[in-house]
């Protein structure tokens, strides 16, 4: 029996209330890990543990958020790219931007013979977008502008800044939990009876527990704005097909990523270039499967 037909408008939209419902969901956990860790400790004690990770989670903050596209570049050892030598890379953004309403971004290109692409940047009047030397020799032009419109489809969702943000919640947890765990041996472990020690047996499950379950939740949360991404690609294109030749080019090619791709940027990838069970990326087939439907 044929699947019945996916609207990108509604794929867009489920997709988008999931990701604010995990995210939801990590935020809530920074306020129970809170409240427990609170209920040991009092006074001075909590307040200087919040305001340490609150620090260390705003500077990473401002500084992901103000230079994430210099990073991402840097990163990967991408090139501007030149309009003369790169006339139809142009073309097509151009093309893209225009039917999307979105400023031209600076355009790179990045040494690697894999097929691959991303964007980054605060927001559309600073973005940039990345495509590696295999991806523009390998692909066609409609399969080209499929990638391209994908990454695009990044910036209009302001999918950089929302990840900078749910990477910034989860380093809350992660440092609570640290200094939680690490004060853990400086304290009179003798004072409060019996119901103390439950709690702090309870506060040790969550500060081990909450890094490990969040971390997973931002992946689940980063695999959502993929879709979102493909989604909102066909809507600037109007032809999934490109996009799917191009991830099916993806899948069946061989060869293997460089080592010198950090994995502190594979989210922002086309498609994630390291293949692990906990990854930043849905599974092609299932992408594939969700665009031939549109």
């Amino acid at each position: 029996m044929q699947s019945a037909r996916i609207d990108f408008r509604d794929q867009i939209s489920a997709n988008k209330w999931k990701s604010f419902f995990l995210m939801t969901f990590i935020f809530s956990f920074i306020v129970l890990l809170g409240y427990v860790v609170s209920l040991i400790y009092t006074g001075a004690d909590i307040f200087l543990i919040m305001i340490i990770a609150v620090v260390f989670s705003l500077f990473y903050l401002l500084i992901s958020y103000y230079k994430s596209d210099k990073i991402a570049i840097a990163s990967v050892g991408a090139k501007k790219a030149s309009r003369e030598k790169y006339k139809d890379y142009y073309r097509i953004v151009e093309g893209l931007t225009i039917a999307s309403g979105l400023p031209m971004p600076e355009l790179y290109v990045m040494p690697s013979p894999q097929i691959n692409a991303f964007a980054s940047g605060r927001d559309p009047r600073h973005a940039v977008v990345c495509v590696t030397e295999g991806a523009l020799e390998k692909l066609d032009r409609r399969e080209l502008e499929g990638v391209l419109a994908h990454e695009l489809s990044h910036i209009a969702n302001y999918d950089i800044r929302y990840m900078t943000l749910v990477t910034v919640m989860v380093g809350m947890i992660a440092i609570i939990s640290e200094i939680f765990l690490r004060s853990l041996w400086f304290r009179d472990n003798d004072r409060g009876g019996k119901s103390k020690a439950v709690l702090v047996i309870i506060g040790i499950a969550l500060a081990i527990l909450a890094p490990i379950i969040v971390q997973l939740v931002q992946m689940a949360i980063s695999r959502k704005r993929e879709y979102t991404a493909d989604a909102t690609a066909v809507k600037f294109t109007r032809y999934p097909t490109g996009l799917i030749k191009a991830l099916k080019k993806i899948r069946f090619d061989s060869i293997q990523t460089e080592k010198r791709i950090s994995k502190a940027v594979a989210p922002m990838f086309f498609a994630n270039p390291f293949r692990e069970l906990t990854s930043t990326h849905p599974p092609l087939d299932d992408r594939i499967k969700i665009l031939e439907r549109m």
